[in-house]
């Protein structure tokens, strides 16, 4: 069976922009009001994220490519102490794709891991990953076994263990988030102590670390379940937005399909009524799967199409035509699951110097998706954002991780937005974020924590009604609060009353 990659899908249903969407780091960008353009404070020690909106200033930035073993933890273990002596937080990161300086710890010491190894355990279907590893590395190393990541964020440049803070998802199903599939990992506490943490050790660690942001300790390594690898073929299905909670639902009932994820038109005037639903399933052909595609020619002509649709309403109009009606016609040939999953982020790089992506993700319960609807349709056209791609996927129930999204099973919303880079634009922002996550969280959604920090305290708590408790044991855990970002310095170190 001829095979096509999954860029050539994705050309033919203008799908590439949903998978994720970021921006280049715009590292030190002006934020333009009018004209006058505020520059953020010159420091060589200054790291930023994707969003470019959080210049954030660090004591020093190292970058540790050593493996994970006794070096490693030596040095970590030095980093922190000199850290903790001198009242200094201390974070780790990868790639730093937040958006509000999550894997930033300020006038801290940033870490950045960068060592991709990657062992399979082939006969427990495990493989162990170093904590800086990112997911092309983890697909590098298990394709030619003939398997593929149970799950993973949905690009491949994202780090593992940074998926794991997050408590990142992706769209294979039947699967709750990334961390439902680590058995067990490594992670250095604040006092030097070096533990292994899984649901039957110190699970109390596991469950903080899946989500925590870094904050409960470094993280070492990780023992993470694989799949195998499958050959697979996607089936289309357009419907009224209204009938996409319950078709999904079926889909993911359906033990055949391993893969789905949906779409929502984002034109103004029919913005959210119509609904597509992408599911895979494998093929009977199972023989001689092939290496794990890289990126092509045909997935830049396709983000330009997403790109295309800035202030263009024809253009979204075009660009759902091609994911409802060419797509099925010309995109429902086979390709692997790894090759799905193998995509970088820069694919969908913004080369506007005067704007940025920023997403927003919301977690709904299947049975609350039509009032989400509604309020979407509401509040977003009513901003002057430009809202470019939603894209819809399962997230199975989640009742390990303290901060958890989905304490039911629910529909993840992930939405692409393009913004100014003014500060009326991040005023606008602002106001419709907090507007959506009061709107939300009223049918019982949750909102994402790694984007723009827009969220009041309330709000946040409201949302995560575990996050005192988690906050009071990261306390006990690390009473000098050494572990730190921007997180716990804007909504976990703020003092609320419950």
């Amino acid at each position: 069976m001829k095979n096509i990659s999954r860029r050539s899908v994705l050309l033919a249903t203008g799908g590439l922009a949903g998978w994720a969407a970021t921006s280049r780091f715009k590292a030190n960008l002006p934020v333009k009001d009018g004209t006058q353009a505020l520059q953020p404070a010159q420091s060589p020690n200054l790291l930023n994220d994707a969003s470019g909106l959080s210049p954030t200033p660090v004591h020093k930035h190292i970058i540790l490519k050593e493996n994970a073993d006794d070096a490693l933890v030596r040095l970590l273990r030095q980093e922190i102490k000199d850290a903790q002596s001198a009242g200094r937080p201390f974070n780790i990161g990868a790639a730093r794709h937040s958006m509000g300086a999550q894997a930033i710890p300020r006038d801290g010491t940033a870490v950045t891991f960068d060592n991709g190894s990657v062992q399979l355990d082939t006969h427990n279907q495990v493989y162990r990953a170093h904590a800086g590893a990112r997911w092309s590395q983890v697909i590098r190393a298990l394709d030619p076994a003939g398997y593929s990541p149970a799950v993973m964020q949905s690009n491949n440049d994202f780090g593992v263990a940074a998926t794991f803070s997050v408590n990142a998802h992706g769209w294979p199903v039947p699967f709750g988030p990334m961390g439902a599939t680590v058995k067990s990992l490594r992670m250095l506490l604040a006092d030097g102590t070096l533990v292994t943490c899984s649901r039957a050790e110190n699970a109390d660690l596991f469950n903080m670390a899946m989500g925590g942001y870094g904050l409960v300790g470094a993280i070492i390594d990780l023992d993470v379940e694989m799949v195998k690898n499958s050959r697979v073929a996607p089936a289309f299905a357009s419907m009224p937005a209204q009938d996409f909670a319950s078709r999904f639902r079926q889909s993911i009932d359906d033990p055949s399909v391993t893969m789905a994820y949906g779409r929502l038109n984002v034109q103004r005037a029919t913005f959210f009524d119509e609904a597509l639903l992408v599911s895979y399933r494998e093929t009977q052909d199972q023989s001689d799967l092939p290496a794990a595609a890289g990126s092509g020619w045909m997935a830049h002509v396709a983000s330009r199409i997403y790109r295309a649709q800035l202030s263009n309403e024809p253009m979204k109009s075009f660009r759902w035509w091609n994911e409802t009606v060419v797509g099925p016609k010309l995109g429902a040939k086979a390709t692997t699951r790894n090759s799905l999953i193998n995509e970088p982020v820069h694919t969908l790089d913004d080369r506007n110097p005067d704007r940025t992506d920023i997403l927003h993700e919301y977690f709904i319960g299947f049975d609350r998706f039509e009032e989400f609807l509604e309020v979407c349709r509401q509040v977003i056209p009513a901003s002057y954002q430009e809202f470019l791609n939603v894209t819809l996927r399962y997230v199975k129930t989640d009742r390990e991780s303290v901060l958890s999204y989905a304490p039911v099973d629910r529909i993840a919303a992930v939405m692409s937005f393009s913004q100014e880079l003014t500060q009326r634009a991040e005023a606008d922002m602002k106001r419709m974020t907090q507007e959506l996550i009061d709107r939300v969280t009223e049918i019982g959604g949750t909102y994402y924590l790694p984007y723009r920090p827009h969220a009041q305290i309330d709000q946040f708590h409201n949302a995560y009604s575990r996050a005192q408790n988690f906050a009071e044991h990261k306390r006990r855990l690390d009473p000098e609060l050494v572990f730190r970002n921007n997180l716990w310095d804007s909504y976990l170190g703020m003092p609320h009353d419950a």
